[in-house]
């Protein structure tokens, strides 16, 4: 593995020193294969594998199946893709995943979308995503009055559910676009999409100290050099095309890449959150690349809002998430998350370790081992926010994209 300079060597002795060096991490699953380079025949499992009879027909030759290159060619700025995930796991872990022992479809889920380039002039897109699976109740915009958009009895069956948790459309024109409708966050490092993550499970701090989506706003100006700045206007927290509460909260932050290898990230929310309460919400990523095919996240959140829900109380959170991903080969990625995470003084913790598996292209398999602790039982009235502790979890999802 080559170094790059000592400062990052310093940075990785420092975090084991921390103890919460691993394995590693390798980079993030993409949504789509095309936007990988080429599979190189020396990373992978051997010469001639994808030149195998049902190999190749698979995996269309090594390249992967596009649905969006087959249908608009590969230079198109019009897009339409998605993919379906399957999974299981031996115990709930008070996130995402709350309903073990079945194999079970996660996230089956369409996109289409027209790509808005601003690099000739004025150009305008939209994107459209829609999804059913057991992580429909959380991808719904349940920041809603219930009956609204996407949070209703009609896109609910049993723990299964439809959500439509993007659509919006694009403006850019050089430097700067601005998006206006409903869409995911920018705040955090995980994603809801499956395909966006190294691990099939969440960190505490993005299920509860994070929005997941939005309903307003958002401009993104790039036009100094290593230097995205973000500003907006939302309708609150987790809102689809509706106001709860009175949500109106101002939204914005900044990207800066003082090296080639490290990327920080400064984004927040401020003012009338909506179901969540009124206050203000951060987080921070450092995102780092200290040796070649090993990747370094440093993730700090913080909440702190009072009437929450409308039910009073305040809710005040924050947490602690170090990623590390090593990229063995084109094939195969291991890496690890430890996290510390606070609710209203109350702490919990969790460590996970997992490998990306990714025999073909359009084909990759998640098997990781989880562990999460805090104080005392599930019904402890310590215990805010009613998640498994003294929890061992192995759980494993298969992806295939298209």
């Amino acid at each position: 593995m080559r170094v790059r300079s000592s400062l990052r060597t310093a940075i990785v002795l420092a975090c084991a020193q921390l103890g919460l060096a691993g394995v590693g991490l390798a980079e993030d699953v993409p949504q789509k294969p095309g936007d990988e380079p080429a599979v190189e025949e020396s990373r992978n499992f051997g010469p001639g594998y994808y030149n195998a009879p049902v190999i190749s027909l698979l995996s269309n030759n090594g390249e992967g199946w596009d649905l969006g290159e087959e249908l608009f060619g590969k230079d198109s700025a019009w897009d339409i893709g998605g993919w379906a995930q399957m999974s299981t796991y031996t115990n709930s872990d008070g996130l995402f995943n709350r309903h073990p022992n079945g194999f079970r479809p996660q996230q089956m889920w369409l996109y289409i979308e027209k790509k808005a380039d601003g690099s000739k002039g004025l150009d305008a897109g939209f994107r459209i995503d829609a999804m059913y699976g057991t992580d429909a109740a959380d991808t719904q915009s349940f920041g809603n009055n219930f009956g609204r958009w996407d949070f209703s009895d009609a896109f609910t069956k049993g723990f299964y559910g439809f959500a439509l948790p993007q659509v919006y459309g694009e403006l850019a024109y050089k430097d700067f676009s601005v998006k206006g409708g409903h869409f995911y966050t920018p705040l955090g490092y995980e994603v809801v999409p499956a395909t966006g993550n190294f691990f099939f499970s969440h960190a505490f701090t993005m299920y509860n100290s994070e929005p997941f989506t939005h309903t307003g706003v958002l401009g993104t100006y790039s036009g100094i050099e290593n230097l995205t700045l973000y500003a907006g206007y939302t309708l609150g927290w987790d809102t689809g095309f509706d106001r709860n509460r009175g949500g109106s909260n101002a939204i914005g932050g900044f990207s800066y890449s003082p090296l080639e290898w490290v990327t920080a990230t400064y984004l927040m929310t401020l003012g009338d959150l909506g179901w969540r309460g009124e206050g203000y919400s951060h987080s921070i990523v450092l995102d780092t690349t200290p040796f070649e095919d090993f990747k370094f996240v440093l993730l700090s959140d913080l909440t702190q809002v009072e009437d929450q829900a409308g039910i009073g109380g305040n809710f005040n959170s924050g947490g602690i998430a170090n990623y590390m991903i090593y990229q063995i080969m084109d094939e195969i990625g291991v890496g690890t998350r430890a996290e510390y995470w606070q609710l209203n003084g109350v702490d919990y913790y969790e460590v996970t370790g997992g490998i990306n598996f990714k025999p073909l292209p359009n084909l990759i398999v998640r098997p990781e081992g989880r562990y999460q602790w805090g104080p005392g039982s599930t019904a402890s009235a310590n215990n805010p926010a009613g998640l498994p502790v003294n929890t061992g979890i192995f759980g494993v999802d298969v992806i295939v994209t298209f």
